[in-house]
């Protein structure tokens, strides 16, 4: 059910309906007019582009598309939203974020991971080689027996 508003100025159509004395026998809203004139420009262009020539015929069938979109496009517009909040609608609309269908990723797998042989050591910090202090001794490689001998015993129970 639609309710009709009780705003004077809303009820009254813009229409324009042809020069004086000579009104056209249908009534069109000046937004019609604009978003129509366009469109059957684009329509026209799209049939050249296609390799339809610019006769009766095609010119007919233009002007039949763009009544139709016409039509589609004005019957979303009205005072409480105005062409560019449909084009705006629709743009954002366009360029919104959309869900992704195909899953990103899979089973886990190891293959991808670097594994060093050594483990990292911390650096030296900046303020000892400025001081002159020693550098930390080079770590030893990680089959020599030096560093089995470092390791201290496991404990055994208690």
């Amino acid at each position: 059910m639609r309710i009709r508003t009780d705003d004077e100025i809303y009820r009254v159509d813009a229409v324009w309906l042809g020069p004086p004395k000579a009104t056209f026998p249908w009534r069109a809203r000046y937004v019609a007019w604009g978003v129509g004139i366009p469109v059957f420009l684009v329509v026209l262009g799209v049939e050249r582009q296609v390799g339809i020539g610019f006769d009766f015929f095609s010119t007919a069938w233009a002007l039949v598309i763009t009544i139709a979109l016409t039509r589609i496009i004005t019957s979303k517009i009205s005072h409480e939203r105005p062409l560019g909040a449909v084009f705006t609608m629709w743009w954002r609309e366009l360029h919104a974020p959309r869900e992704r269908r195909t899953p990103t990723g899979g089973a886990a797998s190891a293959s991808k991971i670097r594994v060093n042989r050594e483990r990292p050591r911390p650096r030296a910090s900046r303020r000892r080689t400025r001081r002159g202090a020693a550098q930390p001794p080079a770590p030893y490689p990680p089959d020599s027996p030096a560093r089995a001998r470092r390791r201290p015993p496991a404990a055994v129970g208690r």
